[in-house]
């Protein structure tokens, strides 16, 4: 079996977010800092999970290095480099259920004295449901256009008597978030639900149903955002907030392949992702600065396919078979070979071995200089953003004992 340090050394770039400062992200390979990536996010509201599991802002052109939280509340040992679109949190008020736009129609529940901890450890007073029947929260006060949209929210049953219950954006799309209900444990968990609207909408309802007489509940981080799935927190204090499109690059690498063959590694899980599935994640790129048309790029192109996208002159997309889902980690190495053969190992198996690619040349009237991490070009792809835990570049094909070991 190969050593996955004496691999490690063959790279000419190693990026695993550790270090960062404000318009740069640190990779661990080459020392020089000739591999450093330059980060970039306009002035927005942005938020990440710390090391100690806490959700804090983060300032304007800083990446974000964000801890992930499993069932029972335990941070992951290694932050993973957050990149997302441009969102807007359309909720006027998202942390603090006292304001006037969070209301209470049917008389069903009471805001108490009594507070819990938030999810960003600020204090967050505790609601009281008194209709078992089904208890409705409204938050008001904007107006959003038609079409998809995805509510999330943050919740606690302090009690324990949750049973179920719906949520509904203006009165349309009424179901169960998930997680449900009514599988909300004494810790804080984020519900979702995504929802097509017809008409313009101005506002939304939380419906929890209970068991017993009354239950305690705690709802922080309530977000209503266009698009078909949650992204971060983008908290609100009393009118809409957006969060700043990121961008990772690294432009102009001095160690660059320059021609076949290569290997790239990228490591993460499929962010974009909802009951229906997604569309064209795009995890890494490698293109040709300032030139629109010259990249060579991997995408989750759907959940039973991948696609190595190549353009060079000529354009080829070639697909591979490949089922995937939101809560896998993949490993995922490609080894361009030449102009027509290529290799890809996922999770420590080989996917694909062929020979027969159209040809595309990777020197030709350019040639890819820079590693765009969560895009496919220069140019922005706003939408397809994907987070990464780990991206590496060899100028060289590793060997199959090497690609499995590096992708197990």
């Amino acid at each position: 079996m190969e050593n996955l340090v004496d691999i490690y050394k063959k790279a000419s770039l190693v990026m695993k977010p550790a270090a960062m400062k404000e318009g740069k992200l640190y990779s661990q390979q080459p020392h020089s800092g000739d591999g450093d990536f330059t980060f970039s996010r306009a002035n927005g509201t942005q938020t990440r999970i710390n090391k100690h599991g806490l959700i804090e802002t983060v300032a304007d052109n800083t990446p974000r290095l964000s801890y992930e939280l499993d069932s029972n509340g335990n941070v992951s040992e290694c932050p993973h480099l957050l990149l997302e679109p441009t969102r807007t949190n359309n909720i006027l008020q998202s942390n603090d259920p006292s304001v006037s736009n969070w209301t209470d129609p049917l008389g069903r529940w009471e805001l108490l004295n009594e507070t819990t901890l938030s999810p960003d450890g600020s204090d967050v007073r505790v609601i009281e449901l008194t209709e078992d029947g089904g208890s409705l929260i409204r938050l008001t006060g904007f107006s959003i256009s038609s079409g998809t949209y995805t509510l999330s929210f943050y919740i606690k049953d302090i009690d324990g008597n949750l049973s179920g219950g719906n949520v509904d954006v203006g009165d349309e799309g009424s179901g169960a978030p998930s997680p449900s209900f009514g599988d909300v444990g004494s810790g804080w968990v984020r519900a979702t639900r995504t929802i097509t609207t017809t008409a313009t909408r101005s506002h939304i309802d939380l419906q929890p149903t209970f068991s017993g007489t009354t239950n305690k509940v705690a709802i922080w981080g309530v977000q209503l955002e266009a698009g078909s799935n949650a992204t971060s927190l983008i908290p609100t204090s009393g009118s809409s907030a957006q969060r700043m499109l990121d961008n990772c690059t690294k432009v102009s690498f001095n160690n660059m392949p320059t021609d076949y063959p290569l290997t790239a590694f990228w490591q993460g899980k499929i962010d974009n992702y909802d009951a229906t599935g997604f569309t064209s994640q795009v995890p890494f790129s490698l293109a040709a600065t300032g030139t629109f048309n010259c990249y060579f790029g991997l995408n989750f192109y759907s959940t039973s396919q991948l696609t190595l996208r190549r353009r060079n002159d000529s354009d080829n997309n070639h697909s591979v078979s490949f089922t995937s889902d939101k809560d896998t980690t993949y490993k995922i190495a490609v080894c361009f070979i030449s102009a027509n053969s290529v290799k890809i190992y996922i999770n420590g198996t080989e996917i694909l071995n062929s020979t027969s690619l159209t040809s595309v040349p990777y020197i030709g009237p350019n040639t890819p200089d820079s590693v765009l991490l969560g895009q496919l070009r220069n140019s922005s792809d706003t939408g397809k953003k994907n987070s990464c835990d780990q991206f590496m570049l060899f100028n060289e094909e590793l060997t199959n004992s090497e690609l499995t070991e590096l992708t197990s």
